[in-house]
């Protein structure tokens, strides 16, 4: 199994537009997206993101936030963790926070997974985007599967 994180962040002029958007700017906006829950199968590899067909059906955990509030920062983060057996992968989003909070948050939330899992972590990998509205934002980070 290979994944690819991205994020993405944007405006619009509604919120489905402002999220259309953010996906577009994470390279998963002309895809159907699935989102499932948050375990990574034996194996998995973490790879960049590679053009997508339009069109296709992609499944992904997926963060985001979007805000019609100007001023607001808006955060979206995914964490993922990696052992010799499997993985777990956390989204967490939030409306002005400080961003490093959001980051630890979800570092701390997938340590947690792992640990009542009894899962030693190989790898933790965070991606997060932070977006200062101006009058309709997204904020979008995703783990996409890719096989």
């Amino acid at each position: 199994m290979k994944v690819a994180i991205t994020s993405g962040a944007a405006e619009g002029p509604t919120k489905l537009n402002a999220f259309d958007n953010a996906l577009l700017q994470a390279g998963i906006g002309d895809v159907n997206l699935i989102k499932v829950s948050s375990i990574l199968p034996r194996n998995t590899r973490i790879v960049e993101l590679p053009e997508l067909e339009p069109g296709s059906i992609v499944n992904c955990v997926l963060s985001h936030m979007v805000s019609e509030r100007r001023g607001d920062l808006i955060s979206a983060a995914v964490a993922v963790a990696t052992s010799s057996d499997f993985g777990c992968v956390v989204e967490n989003s939030s409306v002005n926070r400080d961003p490093e909070d959001v980051r630890s948050e979800a570092i701390s939330m997938v340590r947690y997974m792992m640990s009542v899992r009894g899962l030693e972590i190989k790898e933790l990998i965070v991606e997060e985007t932070n977006h200062v509205v101006e009058k309709c934002g997204a904020a979008v980070s995703a783990v996409v599967y890719l096989d």
